[in-house]
């Protein structure tokens, strides 16, 4: 008997390829600023602060999402490693690649490294149900009100408790980040047990625009990968000639 496979959701997919279509947009206008293109303090100005965070709450509410229907029944363990060691790899290349770019602010706990871990410990917190969207938003306001010296240590950084941001080109340290990803879950189990939500949770369409995203949704790790060489190789490719 062959083998079934869950049908994907379009929903999800969806909301994957539209952070990846704004993650676009942030990336190659910080490429145009590593080249001189455009002067944009990335750090410091609220428009862009806003609209990294908007990024990496989109895609890290989908990883929680996501987790809970794929492993909400049982603990689907050889597709759960396939993509840990996936996750686990690329960020090693993440971090190899922005060391050879950024020997001094490389990426050591990128969205990447995170996912990966949030992957791991969200699987204890999968059965927690509507207590998750509360555990959640806790660690959201307790994170962003709580850092203290101890954490600036380099052991210690990935944590997100630092009393100073770390110098590093990507950095989406566990708190409170990881606060998302269990309002991820809890929002996954009000869908699957509401009946309206869950029809929204199973909406179809075919629009092109709806199409392109879905597409780009479901292959978002590969493209995260590569967008960035691209993007950097054109941009050096263009500045060589116009000089």
């Amino acid at each position: 008997m062959p083998k079934q496979h869950k049908q994907r959701i379009i929903l999800i997919d969806l909301l994957r390829g539209l952070a990846i279509a704004l993650m676009f947009i942030y990336h190659f206008c910080f490429d145009l600023n590593y080249f001189g293109y455009v002067s944009i303090q990335f750090n410091s100005d609220p428009f862009w602060l806003n609209f990294r965070s908007l990024i990496v709450s989109l895609f890290l509410g989908v990883v929680g999402f996501s987790l809970y229907l794929a492993h909400e029944r049982h603990w689907n363990h050889l597709a759960w490693l396939k993509r840990f060691g996936l996750l686990t790899l690329a960020s090693l290349a993440v971090s190899l690649g922005s060391y050879l770019m950024y020997p001094n602010s490389f990426i050591f706990f990128g969205i990447l490294h995170f996912i990966a871990l949030a992957s791991l410990v969200g699987l204890l917190f999968i059965r927690l149900g509507y207590l998750n969207l509360l555990l959640g938003s806790i660690i959201l306001i307790a994170s962003n009100h709580f850092s203290h010296p101890f954490f600036n240590q380099p052991a210690w950084q990935w944590l997100g408790l630092m009393s100073h941001s770390p110098s590093t080109e990507d950095y989406v340290p566990f708190f409170p980040w990881f606060g998302i990803i269990l309002i991820g879950l809890g929002l996954a189990h009000w869908a699957k047990n509401n009946p309206t939500l869950n029809n929204i949770l199973h909406w179809q369409n075919h629009h092109a625009i709806v199409t392109i995203l879905t597409s780009a949704g479901r292959h978002s790790l590969l493209i995260y990968l590569l967008h960035q060489p691209i993007f950097l190789g054109l941009l050096y490719l263009v500045t060589e000639l116009i000089r």
